[in-house]
């Protein structure tokens, strides 16, 4: 068979790594760009059948309409999500959209755990101190985990691996979705509830939705003030369930006594970049980096060797099913 060119956007060098060591043998052609993929960057794909796109790539209709002129007949998203990607005009236009909806759900709630337990014991803080030869404990009070109420919105399996997490560590774990697992639930000692319930009543919540229409600005003043007094928030879901303006309104008063947060509603040209001699230019985010009760990572919770293995392995995979012409993985395509 004839090999298969894929111009692959956004690349980083752990992404070459790991696929080209899963593409290695296949006859996929791998054309790596450490830009990002746009309309105005499409042409760059010519030559290629298959673009390989990350979170902040963008496919809207006029992009896709250039790459199905290229011959592009398959987008390959090395994530879960998709709301980058106008999957209505690419079946229009007949490209293929395929993802990777579940590659390590432990990368993820594990990440989600340490950011709750570095913010609540106050790590970061402390690693700076005590470089600089200052062991004061002054100001590095924290609480305990167990005893204390979780709130997770959203069981699919990243939740549902958070959640385990937290129940192991004493926790009173409460759960909201719109299609519950009841029994997976009872055999952890789990209880689902209303949403509101869930965020009166929890001492941390912990966000693990996906974007859509409903969930779009999920945490906003409104739901926001249902919280309890100085309860922290955890966010490594999608940027967006969390409208920030909100959330520095809420510090600033003292309603949240903390956020973690792995994701930004507006991350385009700021995470996955070294900005250090720059200035930033995104006013919110920049607030949000001032409070001592904020950590901030820059989109790293998948960013294991297991997920990353498992993403190249999917993606390369679904690459070659277009190539043979057998369906794609089961789950994967959009």
């Amino acid at each position: 068979m004839p090999p298969i060119t894929v111009a692959f956007y956004d690349t980083k060098p752990y992404d070459r790594e790991h696929f080209e060591r899963a593409a290695a043998g296949t006859g996929i052609i791998l054309r790596h760009h450490d830009f990002r993929l746009s309309a105005g960057t499409a042409s760059t794909a010519e030559g290629a059948q298959v673009v390989c796109v990350f979170v902040n790539d963008h496919l809207d209709r006029d992009g896709l309409a250039k790459l199905a002129g290229l011959g592009v007949t398959l987008v390959a998203l090395r994530c879960a999500g998709f709301n980058n990607v106008n999957l209505i005009a690419a079946r229009e236009l007949g490209i293929h959209v395929v993802r990777v909806p579940a590659y390590s759900p432990h990368a993820v709630a594990e990440h989600t755990v340490a950011l709750l337990l570095s913010l609540n014991r106050k790590i970061h803080r402390a690693y700076n101190r005590v470089r600089e030869q200052n062991f004061s404990l002054n100001g590095l009070v924290g609480f305990d985990l167990h005893g204390k109420t979780i709130g997770i919105l959203g069981t699919g399996k990243i939740g549902r691996v958070t959640a385990q997490i937290f129940a192991g560590f004493g926790c009173r774990v409460l759960a909201h979705d719109p299609l519950p697992m009841p029994e997976w639930a009872a055999q952890h000692g789990i209880h689902y509830t209303r949403a509101d319930t869930l965020l009166a009543q929890s001492d941390v919540v912990s966000l693990h939705l996906p974007l859509t229409p409903e969930t779009h600005y999920l945490l906003n003043a409104a739901t926001l003030a249902l919280m309890k007094p100085g309860a922290y928030l955890v966010n490594t879901s999608r940027g967006k369930l969390v409208e920030s303006s909100a959330v520095i309104a809420a510090l600033k008063s003292g309603k949240l006594g903390g956020v973690a947060l792995d994701v930004y509603e507006e991350e385009e040209g700021v995470f996955y970049e070294d900005l250090s001699s720059a200035v930033l230019q995104d006013d919110e985010l920049a607030r949000l980096m001032t409070f001592p009760n904020v950590l901030i990572t820059a989109h790293q919770a998948f960013l294991t060797r297991e997920a990353l293995a498992e993403i190249a392995r999917v993606t390369t995979t679904n690459i070659l099913q277009l190539k043979t012409g057998d369906p794609f993985l089961a789950g994967t395509t959009l």
